[in-house]
């Protein structure tokens, strides 16, 4: 069984590829050129899905680490 940890990258490069596959699909067929604005959004997406997605995902995995430091172990008086 594989582990969650080893795939937090893939998450953020399919959103990314969606995204930006919907956005150059929507600014292709604005302009008349999807051919041109397609493979430009999937490619976009590709470069700012993971690094957008995973941030969020570090930062959720950081709040959740600051709430188990505070609830480990005895207090000190």
């Amino acid at each position: 069984m594989k582990n969650n940890d080893n795939n937090s990258g893939d998450r953020g490069t399919s959103l990314g590829m969606c995204i930006g596959l919907a956005l150059g699909t929507a600014i292709g067929a604005a302009t008349g050129n999807i051919g041109l604005w397609m493979p430009v959004g999937l490619c976009l997406g590709l470069v700012l899905g993971p690094s957008l997605f995973d941030q969020k995902e570090e930062e959720d995995q950081q709040d959740k680490d600051e709430k188990d430091d505070g609830e480990d172990g005895p207090d000190e008086t």
